[in-house]
């Protein structure tokens, strides 16, 4: 709400320091809003080293400072979710895996969320290269529009419920391709402790944490269906570095810290569609 708060003071732009962890001179992008009824001024975020040389300067005297900016709305495009599954052999009831699609247009989304969308492909492909007999349907959801308004996720969602499609679980990877370190949970105390009671399986793989409520911005909407869910938790020390900058490109993904992300994700999944109560 930067440029509110700013226009309501009379200002005519505002410039924020990006929000970064990193020290350098990329900027972090992503939604920004304007308060209903307030004047709409532009709003841009530099880099942690632009912004600590302005603040300098300025605490030298008067700055003035030349705004460019091509951003803008460009109207409304169809997307679609992109959808895979192994059916169940013993029942219809379904449960969800997934990431998102889309990035935004800075960097590549190599780890948000292009890591998400892998590793959940790896769950099907994992299990199938198993000859594994899923009790129950397994389906990748590959979810559109999660960056601007989670149409996706929210479509999703709509359609369980005109659809009547049982669901019993919903996993999402959004994070980042990190080390794995835990699973948020959202659910009622006895899902969730179930899920706890299986903690010491997933440790050997560096797997602890189990204590945060948290599932995922594409698979939350389906908490109006009473569906439990879970979100990968990875290692989080560099995950902002990068994240929603130029700098998330692939060659930041490390491909073992990759596949064991996917491999307590299968795990999970595995444990789910047996156990699950």
């Amino acid at each position: 709400m930067a440029a509110s708060a700013v226009a309501r003071r009379g200002g005519k732009a505002a410039i924020i320091r990006s929000v970064s962890t990193a020290f350098d001179d990329v900027p972090h992008t992503g939604v920004m809003h304007y308060q209903e009824g307030v004047r709409k001024i532009p709003v841009v975020a530099v880099g942690p080293r632009t912004a600590d040389e302005l603040q300098e300067m300025a605490a030298r005297g008067v700055l003035v400072a030349r705004l460019n900016s091509n951003c803008g709305m460009r109207g409304e495009k169809p997307s679609f979710n992109v959808i895979g599954e192994l059916t169940g052999k013993d029942s219809k009831k379904v449960i969800v895996v997934g990431g998102h699609l889309d990035s935004w247009d800075v960097g590549e989304g190599a780890h948000d969320d292009g890591t998400g969308i892998v590793q959940s492909i790896e769950v099907l492909r994992a299990l199938k290269k198993t000859a594994y007999r899923n009790h129950h349907t397994i389906r990748v959801v590959c979810f559109a529009n999660e960056e601007n308004g989670a149409r996706g996720g929210n479509a999703y969602a709509d359609s369980l419920q005109l659809k009547k499609e049982p669901h019993i679980f919903a996993l999402e990877s959004d994070a980042g391709g990190f080390s794995p370190r835990g699973f948020g949970l959202i659910g009622t105390a006895e899902q969730k402790k179930q899920i706890r009671s299986w903690a010491p399986l997933f440790l050997p793989y560096g797997v602890y944490d189990f204590s945060i409520e948290e599932g995922g911005v594409d698979i939350d909407p389906m908490k109006k269906s009473g569906i439990a869910l879970s979100g990968l938790i990875p290692d989080s020390q560099r995950y902002f570095d990068i994240h929603h900058s130029d700098a998330d490109t692939f060659e930041k993904v490390n491909r073992r810290e990759l596949l064991l992300g996917a491999t307590v994700m299968t795990q999970m999944i595995y444990m789910i569609d047996r156990y699950w109560k």
